[in-house]
This record gives structure tokens, C-alpha cells and sequence, in this order.
């Protein structure tokens, strides 16, 4: 399970919706190439988009200067990018927004709702004797 991408958006990075959809699928292959025990499955990956960025507030606001502009978009460029890889891909944003105190993160209650959520998406993911 990948669920990444906020810290790509960081206003030292030059990045966008599109590189970070970009660093999702160069660990995806590195996933894919890691050495396993003969005989094992490579494993399922789940591509988790995470929340949009609100505006950022707080401490953190300056380190993330204009990361809602840089966020958009990248939902479906991570959805895109789990399909081509042929990934499974879950829209946390479809469960919960960020977080209240800083815009970027989740509050508790969130990860609560994101927990619940992705239940119902791992569980099939799962070997049968899980």
C-alpha cells in the first residue's frame, strides 16, 4: 500500500500532480523488482491518492505555500498511474478531507474514517489465509 505524495508538493519542490504520479510508479517498479523468496507471489499494490491540500495553515504553511494549486490534478494522475501499472488505486479523498488544524494532514477522526474505509478495499487484497 502507497499512500504518498503531500511531501512532493512542498513549496521547495518544483513538482506537481504529474511528477509525484511519476514517483508512485518508479516505486511500484522497485516494489516489483525486489527480491522475494523463490516461489512467493509479487504482491498486490494499492495506489492511495491522499485528501486534497486544503490551504495549508499553522507552522506548516509556509512549507507548503501553494500546495492546494500543485495538488490538483493528482488524484487522477495516481488513478491513471495505477491503471496503466495495473495497480489497485483508492481515492482517500472520497472519505475523508485534510485535516482541520493544518490543512495538509489527518486528525484523528480522519484516520478513523480512512481506517474504516479501507477495510473494505484490503481485505480482498489479501492471501486467503489472513
Amino acid at each position: 500500500m502507497l499512500l504518498l505524495g503531500t511531501n512532493d508538493l512542498q513549496s521547495m519542490h518544483q513538482s506537481n500532480a504529474w511528477l509525484s504520479s511519476q514517483g508512485i510508479a518508479a516505486l511500484v517498479a522497485a516494489i516489483r523488482q525486489a527480491p522475494i523468496e523463490p516461489g512467493m507471489p509479487i504482491p498486490p499494490i494499492l495506489i492511495v491518492a491522499p485528501p486534497p491540500i486544503d490551504v495549508p495553515k499553522g507552522p506548516l504553511a509556509p512549507k507548503f505555500a501553494a500546495a492546494e494549486h500543485k495538488f490538483v490534478g493528482l488524484s487522477a494522475a495516481y488513478r491513471e498511474t495505477a491503471a496503466t501499472l495495473g495497480c489497485h488505486f483508492f481515492d482517500a479523498g472520497s472519505v475523508t478531507p485534510a485535516s482541520r488544524v493544518d490543512g495538509i494532514h489527518l486528525d484523528a477522526d480522519q484516520h478513523l474514517l480512512l481506517g474504516n474505509a479501507m477495510v473494505n478495499v484490503v481485505a480482498p487484497l489479501l492471501p486467503p489465509s489472513c
